[in-house]
């Protein structure tokens, strides 16, 4: 199965619940990462890291297929 046959096949409902999980994640790690000037420097660091995994984990759950 080629990548894009994988993220155009239906992913499993635990997978998408993690997925759309992740993309809140990023994008609450983005919007403190746009603000980083009123932050604490130990939060903008935490959240660059989130963005990351994140970013990973969110393409990792749409790849993931029921079939083999």
């Amino acid at each position: 199965m080629s990548i894009k046959e994988r993220v155009k096949a239906p992913t499993p409902p635990f997978y998408r619940k993690l997925r759309n999980i992740a993309i809140v994640a990023v994008a609450i790690s983005s919007s403190i990462l746009a603000a980083h000037r009123v932050m604490p420097e130990i939060l903008t660091d935490l959240a660059g890291y989130f963005v990351v995994a994140g970013t990973v984990a969110s393409t990792i759950c749409q790849t993931v297929t029921g079939k083999e």
